[in-house]
């Protein structure tokens, strides 16, 4: 399974044969009307350039309600960082780039993954071909 890129660390990601899977996804799934959320836009921009083996995506849930699918997000902001191996993390994260920058480091060790359900495999394979929600790194 590909690690989680680190700033030390940038792999290059094989063709997988489901679109979108291939590569190391960190999306935040927020709400516009969020104030906590806006906020942590920019700081989610920002810890998308410090990790470029990764691919980052920012999702309103109700304006790409057809995106995101069945999965459920109680807490602002939820964020999902998913590989080909399956879920790495699936939950609320406390809003700060520190916290982000742990969790991403701690997942780029070698572990398990859960497996796809149905509804992630579905928002990233139609994220995979959604360019316009991916965080273009500054």
């Amino acid at each position: 399974m590909p690690p989680i890129a680190t700033p030390q660390t940038a792999p290059q990601t094989a063709p997988s044969s489901a679109p979108g899977l291939a590569v190391n996804w960190v999306i935040c799934l927020c709400a516009d009307w969020c104030g906590l959320c806006r906020d942590y836009g920019l700081v989610f921009k920002e810890m998308a350039a410090r990790y470029p083996g990764s691919r980052f995506a920012w999702l309103d849930i109700e304006d790409q309600a057809d995106l995101v699918g069945d999965i459920e997000v109680e807490t602002f902001p939820t964020l999902l960082v998913a590989d080909a191996g399956g879920t790495r993390f699936l939950g609320p994260l406390t809003p700060h780039a520190h916290t982000l920058s742990r969790l991403l480091d701690s997942l780029a060790e070698p572990g398990a993954a859960t497996p796809h359900l149905a509804s992630t495999q579905s928002l990233l394979q139609g994220l995979h071909a959604a360019p316009q929600h991916w965080i273009k790194p500054a």
